[in-house]
């Protein structure tokens, strides 16, 4: 097919103007998207695909969901935008809103214009409440890319970047490549829960402001925590006078097929972070969630943080438009059944088919397919083999999210029976063609 004339001018331009994140740029040919409705986006030439990635995993909600799109315009017809020194009701509704879903005792909300700055502010939270420096994270993380957010993450990008203080790295769950030589979920947790503390204590508990960690990690695998893991890391923290973060930017607000990813794990932190997933990302927002014993700490102290559109206007409509559409429709519950009868059952059905999957794990609409070259040995599928998986992909009309040698499974909470089978159908013939 021939590329229509918007399809080159939206690569031309692109070419000229468009600096991209994390890429060499001399070699891109990203992928012109033109429009989008439910589960499914096109491009300029008509070509639909249907959307396994939720983008950066966020549209939770689905493209151009009706209502979303109607409190942004409503909003800004009333108030485009108002500095966060007032008090607004559009912000006020988003926090209440946000708040309700949150742990008893956890009501205040810092809003920041995305997950990395929600991160920022929340290590700074803990730094001034607890007059300690350090901060331990997991070396399978992703938390932003801002200063103290991007050395707190645990993959490549942190190595280019390390200008921020006080930032230490262990190792969490992940039994399919455990590095505690556990064979069971109740090693695994035991040892990496023993892992933890000796960091914490051979680093001076003392110097420790707070553990900061992903509910369940995303972009690293999507390493669902096994049982008592998350409870744990609490009662270490407690015994320590460390404050625990937990880092909902993508498990939570649906994801999991919960409102927040931790109401599975039974697990209370001090601060919480989110962003993109609140609102489907329709407009950039994050935030912090704040405990009663955190949020008190500043009655009579000034937080030395803010930012100009803290708590837009603009973000806040969408915020309570796309959190009451996810009530009225019953999203969330959509998402978990969707986990438990067809996405589950259907991967792990394609593992029993494709020996290049060597695992597979998730929950509600938040999976990882992790492949092998070698299931005996579980060396990672190489490059080549994961750029075919997602070439075959495309051309089916299934947009992937593909990281290291991983397809995520993760679409839209609202995605339905048939097109949650219609793209594992998809991804088995594009599987097949490794063969």
């Amino acid at each position: 097919m021939t590329p229509s004339d918007d399809t080159l001018s939206a690569l031309e331009l692109d070419r000229a103007h468009v600096f991209h994140s994390w890429s060499a740029q001399g070699s891109l040919k990203p992928l012109t998207i033109a429009g989008g409705q439910g589960c499914e986006l096109w491009d300029d030439d008509g070509k639909r695909y249907l959307d396994f990635s939720s983008q950066m995993v966020n549209t939770n909600i689905g493209h151009q969901h009706p209502a979303v799109v109607e409190g942004i315009v409503e909003q800004a017809r009333t108030l485009a935008t108002v500095a966060p020194s007032h008090a607004n009701l559009a912000r006020g509704r988003a926090a209440q809103l946000i708040a309700a879903r949150a742990p008893e005792g956890m009501d205040k909300v810092f809003f920041t214009n995305g997950g990395a700055d929600a991160v920022e502010n929340a290590i700074r939270m803990a730094r001034l409440v607890t007059g300690r420096d350090k901060v331990v994270s997991s070396y399978r993380s992703y938390h932003g890319n801002t200063g103290a957010a991007v050395v707190a993450t645990g993959d490549w990008r942190r190595m280019p970047n390390e200008f921020a203080r006080g930032h230490v790295h262990a190792f969490t769950p992940y039994l399919y490549r455990s590095e505690f030589h556990a064979t069971t979920p109740e090693e695994e947790c035991e040892r990496a829960l023993r892992h933890l503390e000796r960091v914490i204590v051979s680093e001076g508990a003392q110097t420790v402001a707070a553990v900061l960690l992903e509910t369940v990690p995303g972009t690293a695998g999507i390493l669902v925590p096994p049982p008592g893991y998350l409870p744990g890391v609490r009662e270490i923290c407690d015994r320590h006078g460390v404050l625990l973060i937990l880092d909902e930017v993508m498990a939570g607000f649906g994801r999991t097929g919960e409102w927040l990813a931790l109401d599975g794990f039974d697990v209370r932190p001090d601060l919480i972070t989110f962003a993109k997933g609140v609102n489907s990302g329709y407009v950039p927002v994050g935030g912090v969630i704040i405990s009663e014993e955190i949020a008190s700490f500043f009655d009579e102290r000034v937080f030395p943080g803010g930012l100009t559109y803290s708590g837009h206007p603009l973000a806040a409509g969408s915020i309570v438009a796309a959190l009451t559409a996810m009530a009225d429709e019953g999203i969330v519950d959509n998402a978990r059944r969707i986990g438990v009868e067809v996405l589950g059952p259907g991967l792990r059905e394609l593992a029993e088919r494709h020996a290049v999957v060597g695992e597979v794990r998730g929950l509600g609409v938040f999976w990882a397919v992790e492949l092998v070259a070698d299931p005996v040995t579980r060396e990672p599928l190489g490059a080549a083999g994961m750029g075919q998986v997602k070439a075959a992909c495309l051309e089916r009309g299934l947009l992937p999210f593909v990281a290291e040698n991983r397809v995520h499974v993760v679409p839209p909470c609202i995605i339905t029976d048939d097109d949650a089978r219609r793209g594992l159908a998809l991804l088995d013939e594009a599987l097949g063609t490794l063969a």
